[in-house]
């Protein structure tokens, strides 16, 4: 893929809690237009964190500049209504003010083409659907960018499967960059351009190479662990 200009630049990004405890510090790297930038880590390693600071909603020091004008989507690492939520699809996604259409159009590019699906509460529909509502949700306002907090959480294989051909999919249709949390190193191959190991600090950053030299991974997770791709099944698995 054709990438553009800078998209995202994060220079010397530092968060604390309370302006005690440090949760990330000293993080550098940038995105490109139509890049699909691949954060990883284990728990506790602040990548949530770095999402939400990007979003603006966490203080910080440091600078994180976006391209002017740039339009964000966001979709959220774990969503998990009552099954008594009251609230269906169609009064979903009326918060926003769109028209039913424009409702049927966003969740047709998602794969939800059931009629009856608007009537459908929140509560009651699985969480492989769940994940589409919320992906359509954020294509609402047309966003340059999508940060994706791992989607396929809760998910099972054949649905994570289905999220990640949608998401690739979105992305060739509408020409996305696309910034993805996720534990799953199979994902890496399916998306990624380049990846960013976050444990606190950078443990590393770049392009897929680079980060799969021995030794790189371990630094990360505290043990060996290598990436492979193969050309059937799964595009890749790690051991």
């Amino acid at each position: 893929m054709k990438k553009g200009e800078t998209i995202l630049s994060v220079k010397n990004l530092s968060v604390s809690l309370n302006g005690k405890e440090k949760i990330l510090e000293d993080i550098n790297f940038e995105v490109k237009e139509g890049e699909n930038l691949i954060i990883m880590g284990p728990n506790g390693a602040g990548k949530s964190v770095l999402l939400k600071t990007l979003l603006g909603l966490m203080d910080y020091s440091g600078e994180i500049k976006w391209k002017s004008g740039v339009k964000i989507g966001y979709v959220p690492q774990r969503f998990s209504p009552e099954k008594r939520f009251p609230l269906n699809i169609e009064e979903f996604f009326k918060f926003k003010k769109i028209k039913k259409d424009k409702i049927k159009e966003l969740l047709d590019s998602v794969g939800l083409r059931d009629a009856g699906i608007l009537k459908k509460t929140i509560g009651e529909i699985s969480s492989g659907q769940l994940q589409r509502v919320l992906i359509a949700w954020s294509l609402i306002n047309d966003p340059d960018v999508l940060l994706f907090d791992e989607p396929t959480a809760g998910i099972d294989i054949g649905g994570e499967e289905t999220v990640y051909k949608l998401l690739s999919d979105i992305e060739k249709k509408k020409d996305l960059t696309i910034i993805f949390v996720t534990h799953d190193l199979s994902v890496i191959h399916k998306l990624a351009d380049s990846v960013l190991c976050l444990n606190k600090n950078m443990v590393c950053y770049g392009a897929l190479e680079e980060i799969n030299e021995p030794g790189m991974l371990a630094r990360l997770y505290g043990h060996e662990i290598k990436i492979y791709k193969h050309t059937h099944d799964r595009d890749s698995i790690f051991k």
